[in-house]
């Protein structure tokens, strides 16, 4: 049963499992740094694995797992294979996210408190 609060209706159990599913591919530091890094520009698999300081096989899992989610897609150039951005949804909520925290560290000397187990 959906309800509403204000002129907001609550979201089906399919969305918020999708949505959570997605959350769940970025709480991995090394997949959020790659969608980071791709909302950028796109960029192959051995810059990315440069840029966000992995190992390349590792980088690739995580590429694939991000591509089977439909967070980025990939194109054949030659022998390269080049990643981008495919949800520009997905950036926007990174982006946010990630230059609010910024913007909070830069603040203060004190550092970003931890989400995790938070909810009570």
């Amino acid at each position: 049963m959906a309800t509403s609060v204000g002129r907001f209706e609550d979201p089906s159990a399919e969305v918020l499992d999708e949505a959570a599913a997605a959350f769940g591919l970025l709480a991995a530091p090394a997949r959020l740094h790659l969608m980071w890094a791709l909302s950028q520009g796109e960029s192959d698999v051995t810059r990315l694995a440069d840029r966000v300081g992995g190992a390349l096989p590792a980088v690739s899992q995580h590429l694939a797992k991000l591509k089977l989610a439909g967070l980025v897609g990939s194109r054949r150039e030659g022998r390269r294979q080049v990643y981008y951005v495919d949800d520009p949804d997905v950036v926007t909520v990174v982006r946010v996210m990630v230059g609010q925290l910024t913007a909070r560290t830069r603040q203060t000397t004190a550092p970003v408190r931890r989400l995790r187990g938070a909810g009570g």
